[in-house]
């Protein structure tokens, strides 16, 4: 009896230490409104009842395991102006996701707690998290001084709202086709990084999921509308964001319209650009003789547009299409070109020293005969050689027909200066000399050559008056041709901006 007594004993006393131990390991929850919220914490987070590596478990009635329902919300704080030369934007923005959390639920052992747990960053280290990237991103960090921006709070369901301030620089891929008249759509991409979609998906909330400070302003552009999108992801091996596990995993995203603000570059590039224009044709008012102010003109000017353009281009990216940016400046650069071209070709008609043969005085002859004068001279002078010709032999058969006939005639004539007052008398005087005296008096020459070219000019003036045709002096021509020029190119270059701004603004 005192043996059977004794093992009884002991064995009472293990039972109570077992028990003990217990209690130590795991400590009990109840009376949980007798208990401060870092105790209660302790004992809803302790690890014999929760593991922050497993996610929360909820099941069908069925028993089958349903997926973590996770729900996003997002609020614009800030957002950088695109930056086009590195297809990259920036946004400051507080990320907030809710989740249930059934092993975090303390309405039973506390129901006098009405208010939800409150902490930072250390509540939310000790909690499970979903693990969210930005797929997008080139860069981004939590935002904070010296504790980082983070805001926990477990209400007593067991609901878990996590708030993150953040900063993020994002990948933007700008179509600049109609730069700067542009409209680009940037988006921000969310992604669930561990959990495939039979684990955990993502929505967003169903009230208001995207919000934008009210003192929300971009500088060069304006913020036309946003949307988001909830869509899933197939990732495969050969995709390796989400961590080399091929699956379907949850994505959510929301995009911003954006559309720049031209005035600027009205401003600063099309208004001068004009302007630019309109100084090149300045030198269809100066005289096709005078080669140094229109060539200097003409050069300034191009080189100052030139300088304005490559100035806007530095900060863009170099695309292999062409920007509607371009084509004004291939325009604006064609009509500074040709103003140029213009007074190389009024100034090479005005050095010429024929006059040129005219059928009609309107722009299809006179620009007709200007730019094939030598075939029309070719033509007519054949005809005066023919006349000429005919006349020669004539000529020659009256004095006997095989005299030769000598095309150069050499005459001495004095080079002196006669002044006006003796003209009458210095001519009867000169009248009354012996030819030979005359031819003696001094010792230069004039070698007046090619008579017969003198009589083919003579049939040739002949010819155009029986025909009814007219001569005009190159220089007429050419004051003619910048007379032309001063109406033409500004026809042209308003037709040239109905086009472009047509494109621009209706296309």
């Amino acid at each position: 009896m005192l043996l059977s007594l004794i093992i009884s004993i002991l064995l009472n006393c293990l039972c109570r230490c077992r028990s003990a131990t217990i209690d130590d390991d795991c400590p009990t929850i109840d009376n949980g409104d007798s208990l401060s919220q870092t105790q209660l914490l302790d004992r809803l987070t302790h690890g014999c009842r929760y593991d922050r590596l497993e996610r929360p478990l909820t099941y069908t009635e069925v028993g089958a395991r349903l997926p973590v329902d996770v729900y996003m919300r997002a609020y614009i704080y800030f957002m950088q102006n695109l930056e086009a030369h590195d297809l990259q934007f920036k946004i400051y923005a507080l990320l907030q996701m809710r989740y249930l959390d059934p092993r975090l639920n303390f309405r039973n052992v506390s129901p006098k707690r009405l208010q939800p747990i409150l902490g930072e960053q250390q509540l939310r280290d000790s909690l499970w998290m979903p693990h969210i990237f930005l797929a997008n991103e080139r860069d981004s960090s939590i935002l904070g001084t010296s504790e980082k921006d983070i805001l926990t709070s477990i209400s007593p369901d067991g609901t878990v709202i996590v708030s993150t301030r953040i900063k993020a620089t994002l990948y933007c891929w700008l179509n600049l086709k109609k730069f700067p008249f542009d409209e680009q759509h940037c988006s921000t991409v969310l992604e669930s990084w561990m959990y495939n979609t039979s684990e955990l998906v993502l929505h967003w909330e169903q009230k208001r999921p995207i919000t934008y400070d009210p003192g929300l302003h971009l500088t060069e552009f304006l913020l036309k509308q946003s949307w988001s999108n909830e869509t899933v992801i197939n990732a495969d091996l050969s995709d390796l964001r989400h961590g080399a596990f091929a699956g379907n995993y949850s994505s959510l995203s929301f995009t911003v319209h954006l559309t720049r603000v031209v005035g600027f570059y009205l401003m600063d590039y099309f208004l001068p650009s004009m302007l630019i224009v309109a100084i090149s044709w300045v030198s269809f008012w100066l005289q096709a003789d005078q080669a140094p102010p229109r060539i200097t003109l003409g050069t300034s000017t191009m080189l100052t547009f030139i300088t304005l353009a490559s100035a806007q281009g530095k900060t863009l990216p170099k695309v292999s299409y062409i920007k509607v940016s371009e084509v004004w400046f291939l325009g604006c650069t064609i009509f500074i070109f040709g103003s140029m071209i213009e007074f190389a070709f009024v100034n090479s008609i005005w050095r010429r020293k024929h006059n040129v043969p005219i059928k009609k005085l309107n722009s299809k002859h006179i620009l007709k005969s200007t730019l094939s004068p030598h075939l029309l001279r070719r033509r007519s002078h054949t005809r005066s050689r023919s006349f000429s010709g005919s006349a020669r032999q004539a000529d020659n058969s009256s004095l006997g027909g095989n005299l030769p006939f000598n095309n150069y005639l050499t005459v001495n004539l004095p080079i002196n200066t006669i002044p006006e007052d003796r003209v009458l008398t210095t001519t009867t005087a000169f009248s009354r000399r012996p030819s030979l005296h005359m031819l003696s008096s001094t010792n230069r020459k004039l070698d007046v050559t090619f008579v017969e070219s003198a009589l083919d000019e003579f049939s040739h003036e002949e010819e155009i008056a029986n025909t009814g045709w007219t001569t005009l002096t190159p220089q007429e021509i050419a004051i003619w041709i910048d007379r032309r020029a001063r109406f033409v190119f500004p026809i042209s270059f308003l037709v040239f901006n109905l086009f472009f701004w047509t494109f621009v603004y209706c296309i």
